[in-house]
């Protein structure tokens, strides 16, 4: 069968655009890490095994079991004190990384303390071990249908979490670090409809693996591909918001630069001209937006001198660095503008600029 021109939106112009762009991406980067590195001593990548503590007081931290058709799913959930038990509040959906569980990601992220200073309630899926040895979640496993299916069993977690407390269905954000990122941006691929914002931190994007060893070459870098994944298509995909440290040897930085311009891609979104943000001694971050009309529809937030760690993150825990900027109040931020535009647009109020673009404020 002879192939159709122009059966595809992704033409070699556009192909070239998208290169072009990523090399300038990746020479902003370069400039504010040595910014970065003159200014502040990078900190080294912190093991497993660093201090662990209880993430919050008993009474507002729970352990659950969702039954879904692939199993039990465990997850805990935080509920801020004194709130409204009748006034529909947000869920913030929080995927750990391998070598991680809900504890450890909910102490490093600080994710709990700021739901209770702005009254959203965080639920924490949990890998269990005998699904992988790592507690990585299996978000590559496309080809056999096992990354499909612990995505389900997560939504069956979510909707269990709506089903018994006040959730708006309508402000459901996906958060998730290096494999729980990667299994966030499946399950808001999958799920558009469901997730106001997605949020990626030091995670592969949709499309780049499809087995154990392409994960890992994804991760170095080696396999992957600028042309956006054929499922990337949904007019309705989410905000997605990537968050990824210029000195990452786990996930190298391209990752991050690849998922964003894929999402903005599927979405045929412009791209605007880097930026640089910094707050006080903290790591410089250069921010990238892709907007469709007045709306910011994909934002990418390059760390300087951040590794494979939650900028921001608490001190002495795995996978954590302080110095960077905090990027669970940049997510809150970049959800809660989102989640104010479409309310907006649901009254019919229209802004002169419906952007959420990460300021100081947000780091």
């Amino acid at each position: 069968m002879t192939k159709r021109k122009g059966s595809t939106f992704w033409t070699k112009g556009m192909q070239s655009k998208f290169l072009s762009l990523t090399s300038s991406m990746l020479k902003a980067g370069k400039k504010v890490q040595k910014i970065a590195l003159k200014s502040k001593p990078r900190t080294s990548l912190r093991k497993p095994g660093a201090q662990k503590s209880v993430p919050t007081q008993s009474f507002n931290w729970e352990s659950c079991l969702a039954a879904s058709a692939g199993g039990l799913r465990r997850y805990y959930l935080f509920k801020p004190t004194g709130r409204s038990t009748s006034k529909p509040i947000p869920l913030v959906v929080m995927l750990h990384g391998c070598n991680q569980d809900a504890s450890s990601f909910a102490t490093s992220t600080h994710m709990n303390k700021l739901a209770s200073a702005k009254g959203f309630m965080v639920m924490y899926p949990e890998q269990d071990r005998m699904s992988n040895l790592q507690a990585c979640w299996n978000w590559f496993e496309t080809k056999s249908g096992r990354a499909q299916g612990e995505a389900r069993s997560i939504m069956s977690a979510v909707d269990q979490v709506c089903a018994k407390h006040p959730i708006d269905p309508k402000q459901i954000v996906v958060v998730g670090m290096s494999a729980g990122a990667s299994m966030a941006a499946l399950l808001g691929m999958q799920n558009p409809d469901r997730f106001v914002a997605v949020a990626m931190h030091s995670g592969v994007g949709p499309g780049m693996a499809d087995s154990v060893s392409t994960a890992m070459a994804s991760m170095r870098g080696v396999r992957q591909s600028a042309k956006p994944h054929s499922a990337l298509t949904a007019v309705r995909l989410p905000a997605l918001l990537v968050i990824q440290g210029t000195q990452d040897r786990v996930v190298v930085p391209s990752n991050g630069i690849l998922a964003a311009n894929r999402w903005a891609t599927a979405l045929n979104a412009r791209p605007l001209a880097p930026r640089v943000v910094r707050r006080g001694a903290r790591y410089p971050v250069v921010v990238s937006d892709w907007k469709v009309g007045r709306q910011v529809v994909t934002t990418l937030a390059q760390v300087a001198g951040l590794g494979h760690d939650w900028s921001g993150g608490a001190a002495k825990q795995a996978y954590s660095d302080p110095a960077g900027p905090d990027a669970s109040r940049m997510v809150w931020a970049f959800a809660q503008r989102e989640i104010v535009r479409r309310e907006g647009a649901t009254r019919g109020i229209v802004k002169a600029d419906t952007t959420r673009r990460v300021s100081s404020r947000g780091v």
